[in-house]
């Protein structure tokens, strides 16, 4: 594989630099999922390697995130504690999203919604802050989950461990108060750690890690069983999926900082790469984490040589400074994760969402509610459908209106002759120009919206105009076979124009154009518009010249 070190320099400050901001999240995340503070390191480490080295955004640190930690979490409480059955889970999970990119989900992913994606971000946000707001203040949720870490807050509160509680104010105070210029020496996360950590050794009584293993991390074989087979592949799905979208919301962050432009399929298969490699050695999964891109770039990293250096960085720290994590309080890294939490809620858009359109807020509230309090799968799903419906409720609406409309007057967009036409036989011919696409929303009413206008013993002649019809779906077509059934009925007669072979070879598939004249097929709307002229002018009648089908 060919490097670009054209950047060599930028790349080499920024990589060490997004080391440094990644050592004590890593911990923290490894901490708060269970499996323990160096499995955070770990999957930092190969998580960030092979994703850098194999991804599609040159620039982009992954490692383990917010969401990521969540999900991750319920897994390991879920399958009680089984190493291997839970990073089988991982490597199950890489797979999945190595399929997505060979598939080419990439450009799919991207399609959710942003009040979706605001509203499970920010659930996750406050998901975060509620498993460590007990651990402020010296004391381990009663269970794991949201529910159980809230239930806790009440009681931690009222009988606080202050030696915790102070080093958890003091972590507070500098990850949200550090000072810019100061950042750019010795970031807030890692000052935090250094600073809390110092300050117990002084004023003892907080509880810390404790031994932790050392050294390089070891071999885990996978293993599934039959028994726990669903709550694996749906574990799996669930990591990969939010691992996917996390990854490429970040890419999108990175393209807008560089001016570049991400392969979204090859960085689905680096990330899948990397959390398959985290699997199989006990490393806990990540995605592509914004803050340490952010850094990255803004401290020269361009490439994905920095990525891969921030791998090594924290290799480093491994090998030589691993036995000093054991001193490490809880509560100055549930501080930290607070702050994480804190940066995840989507604040800009809560500020100002009340100013925008109701439903998208309402969709970001639902979003969140079953973020916080189901699960994130379900609220991804349910946030994607509600949308989607949404969305096609609004476009069937236009369309109708755009169609109702048309349907009165003349197309701004017609010929003087088909003017003259129209104007003079306005009682006797009607024309209805679908405008474009017809969606199955609107295909449903298109049929009584055609009835409703020539009904009476007035029209003679229905003029239907596809030209701006690329393709039709099973509903339109039966919508069409309804205006052709009602207008045989009522003794009207239809010319239809524009209409491509596309279309013409869907409704004769579906036997829709049955009640569709044989001889009304036309080329253009002038030439349809002059069939029905001759058509009125000769008395309404059967004997006109028929027309060159071109269907």
């Amino acid at each position: 594989m060919k490097f670009d070190l054209s950047n060599l320099r930028g790349d080499i400050f920024g990589g060490l630099t997004a080391g440094v901001v990644a050592l004590p999240l890593a911990l923290a995340f490894g901490e708060a999922s269970g499996a323990g503070p160096m499995a955070g390191v770990y999957g930092a480490i190969l998580v960030g390697f092979f994703a850098s080295l194999l991804g599609g955004t040159g620039p982009q640190v992954s490692g383990p995130t917010g969401p990521m930690i969540v999900v991750f979490a319920g897994v390991y409480s879920s399958l009680t504690g089984d190493l291997n059955l839970i990073f089988g889970t991982v490597v199950l999970a890489g797979l999945m999203q190595i399929l997505f990119g060979v598939l080419g989900f990439g450009q799919y992913i991207r399609l959710v919604p942003y009040p979706v994606v605001s509203g499970f971000m920010s659930g996750i946000g406050f998901i975060i802050i509620a498993l460590q707001f007990a651990r402020l203040f010296g004391h381990e949720p009663d269970g794991r989950g949201t529910v159980p870490a809230i239930e806790k807050i009440p009681s931690a509160v009222a009988d606080p461990v202050w030696p915790a509680l102070a080093v958890g104010v003091l972590t507070l105070g500098i990850v949200f108060r550090w000072p810019g210029k100061w950042a750019k020496y010795m970031p807030a996360p890692l000052a935090a750690l250094i600073i809390g950590t110092l300050v117990s050794l002084v004023m003892t009584g907080a509880p810390i890690l404790g031994d932790i293993p050392t050294g390089l991390p070891e071999f885990v074989m996978p293993s599934y069983t039959s028994e726990t087979g669903m709550i694996v592949i749906e574990a799996a799905f669930i990591l990969a999926l939010l691992g996917s979208i996390d990854s490429l919301l970040t890419s999108l962050v990175a393209d807008n900082m560089t001016r570049l432009r991400h392969d979204s399929n090859r960085e689905l298969v680096g990330q899948g790469v990397g959390n398959m490699a985290a699997g199989f050695f006990g490393g806990i999964p990540g995605a592509g984490a914004t803050m340490r891109t952010v850094v990255n770039i803004r401290t020269g990293g361009l490439t994905r040589l920095s990525g891969m250096l921030h791998s090594v960085l924290l290799l480093a720290v491994v090998v030589v400074l691993a036995p000093l994590a054991s001193k490490i309080p809880h509560a100055v890294l549930a501080g930290i994760l607070v702050k994480v939490g804190y940066d995840i809620i989507d604040w800009s858009y809560l500020r100002r969402a009340h100013q925008g359109p109701r439903w998208d807020l309402a969709l970001m509230i639902i979003v969140l509610t079953l973020t916080v309090f189901v699960d994130l799968i379900t609220a991804v799903l349910a946030g994607v459908v509600l949308a989607a419906l949404a969305f096609v409720k609004q476009m069937a609406d236009a369309q109708l209106r755009e169609f109702g409309d048309n349907s009165n007057e003349s197309p701004t967009n017609a010929a003087p002759e088909e003017r003259e036409i129209l104007d003079r036989f306005r009682e006797r011919i009607t024309l209805f120009d679908f405008g474009g696409p017809l969606s199955f929303g609107a295909a449903a009413d298109v049929g009584h919206q055609v009835r409703e206008r020539v009904k009476g013993d007035h029209d003679s002649a229905i003029v239907l105009d596809f030209s701006r019809v690329p393709f039709v779906d099973v509903s339109a077509a039966r919508a069409v076979e309804t205006i052709g059934s009602d207008a045989r009925q009522a003794g009207k007669r239809i010319f239809i124009c524009g209409m491509n072979d596309k279309v013409s070879k869907v409704l004769a598939g579906l036997n829709a154009d049955h009640c569709l004249p044989d001889d009304g097929y036309y080329p253009s709307r002038l030439e349809a518009l002059r069939a029905a002229n001759d058509y009125i002018a000769n008395g309404a009648s059967d004997e006109i010249q028929p027309a060159v089908s071109v269907n």
